[in-house]
C-alpha cells in the first residue's frame, strides 16, 4: 500500500507539473456544459430528452464523457508517449511491481474523474439542475469507480496496440468518437437499432447509470468490458518502444 500511495503521489505531481494539460483537462467539460447551459437554459421538459430538461440530460452525459476522456483517451495517449520516450522501459527496470504502477495510474485517473464530475455538477447546479439525491450517492460512486476502472483498462489495451506516440491521438479519437455519439452523449438517440447496439458497448451503459442510476445490466457491461480490456493489456502491453 505504501508503494501504491507513492505511485499515486508521483502521478499527481506529474499531472499538476504540466499546468496547461491539467487546466484543459478540467476546463473542457466545464466549457461544454456552460455552452449547453446558455443554449438550453429554460427549455421545458419533453419526450426528446426522456421527460427531463435538456440540462438534466446533459449534466450526467457530459460528466460521463469527461470520465471517458480522463481514463481512456488521455491514458492511452500518455502511455504511448511514455513508451516511445523510454519512460516505461526505465520504470520496468526498477523494483516497482507492474501492478503497483498500474494501480497508481488507475487511482490517479479516478481522482481526476471525480474532480471533473464535481465541476460539471456544480456548473449544472448554477443553471438549476439539482444535485443527485443523497440516497443515490453510493450507487453513483460505485458506478464512477467501476466505469473509471473499465475505461482505464480499455485505455491500456488500446495503448498496447498503438505503434507510436504520433499515431495515438488519431487511433484514440477513431475509437472514442463513434462510441460517444451513438451512446447519445451529445444528442439523444431514439433509434431502437442504435440503442440496442450501444447498450452492449461501454459508453451508453455508463451514461445511463449516471443518468437514471446503476442497474445490473449497466454494471455488468462495464465489468465485462473492463475485464476484456485488462486481458488484452496483459497479453499485448509492451514496455519497450516499437522498433522503427
Amino acid at each position: 500500500m505504501r508503494l501504491i500511495w507513492h505511485q499515486i503521489r508521483y502521478e499527481q505531481l506529474s499531472f499538476w507539473r504540466n499546468p496547461q494539460s491539467a487546466f484543459f483537462t478540467f476546463i473542457f467539460p466545464v466549457v461544454v456544459i456552460t455552452i449547453f447551459g446558455a443554449l438550453f437554459n429554460g427549455m421545458e421538459t419533453g419526450d426528446y430528452f426522456y421527460g427531463v430538461s435538456a440540462l438534466e440530460y446533459y449534466v450526467p452525459t457530459i460528466a460521463a464523457v469527461s470520465v471517458l476522456g480522463s481514463c481512456f483517451s488521455q491514458l492511452a495517449i500518455v502511455l504511448a508517449a511514455r513508451r516511445q520516450n523510454g519512460i516505461l522501459k526505465r520504470v520496468r527496470a526498477t523494483p516497482l511491481p507492474a501492478h503497483v504502477y498500474f494501480a497508481g495510474l488507475l487511482a490517479h485517473c479516478v481522482l481526476v474523474s471525480i474532480v471533473d464530475v464535481l465541476l460539471v455538477s456544480l456548473v449544472g447546479r448554477l443553471y438549476g439542475v439539482p444535485f443527485p439525491d443523497p440516497a443515490r450517492l453510493p450507487g453513483l460512486v460505485a458506478t464512477l469507480v467501476l466505469g473509471a476502472a473499465a475505461f482505464c483498462a480499455l485505455g491500456v489495451a488500446v495503448a498496447s496496440l498503438i505503434r507510436n506516440a504520433e499515431a495515438a491521438p488519431a487511433v484514440v479519437q477513431l475509437v472514442q468518437f463513434p462510441l460517444v455519439f451513438i451512446a447519445g452523449t451529445y444528442l439523444p438517440i431514439h433509434s431502437d437499432v442504435l440503442n440496442a447496439v450501444s447498450d452492449v458497448l461501454p459508453v451508453r451503459p455508463f451514461n445511463q447509470a449516471l443518468f437514471t442510476g446503476p442497474t445490473w445490466h449497466s454494471l455488468a457491461v462495464l465489468a465485462v468490458w473492463g475485464l476484456a480490456g485488462a486481458l488484452v493489456a496483459i497479453r499485448r502491453f509492451r514496455w519497450d518502444p516499437q522498433p522503427e
